[in-house]
């Protein structure tokens, strides 16, 4: 069961060779078995210790767990990539933005990174939570 973080809680960032782990586990629903994940990892051919050696780290830094039925390691995220997305987002405010996410927004739009239509978008969305 993912575990919940509290609102402004700040996970450690994962190298981009664990973030394509999670990401794996993340497609796979439910987790799954050492086979499942090297066959969603196969355009990328890692060697099968590689990738055990990135979920034992996975699992020590709290990010996947184990179930072992039959002796085979299920390997499942304890974190939802929601939660994981969520917490870069509140690093990146917290680190380059002095904590305002309308800076971030600011800055994106700067950037040509955000158009009128997206910021309407968001409005909306904003509107419908306060209805909520």
């Amino acid at each position: 069961m993912p575990k919940k973080l509290g609102k402004t809680e700040i996970m450690k960032k994962l190298t981009a060779a664990e973030e394509q782990i999670m990401q794996t586990l993340w497609s796979l629903g439910e987790g799954g078995f050492m086979k499942d994940i090297l066959d969603h990892l196969s355009a990328t051919k890692p060697h099968y210790n590689t990738v055990g050696t990135l979920l034992k780290i996975l699992v020590e830094k709290k990010f996947v767990g184990i179930k072992n039925p039959n002796r085979n390691n299920f390997y499942y995220p304890l974190v939802t990539k929601e939660e994981y997305s969520a917490s870069g987002i509140k690093a990146i405010t917290e680190n380059y933005f002095q904590g305002s996410y309308t800076k971030v927004v600011s800055f994106l739009v700067d950037k040509k990174e955000m158009s009128i239509e997206d910021l309407e978008f968001l409005l909306n969305q904003l509107k419908n939570k306060g209805d909520e």
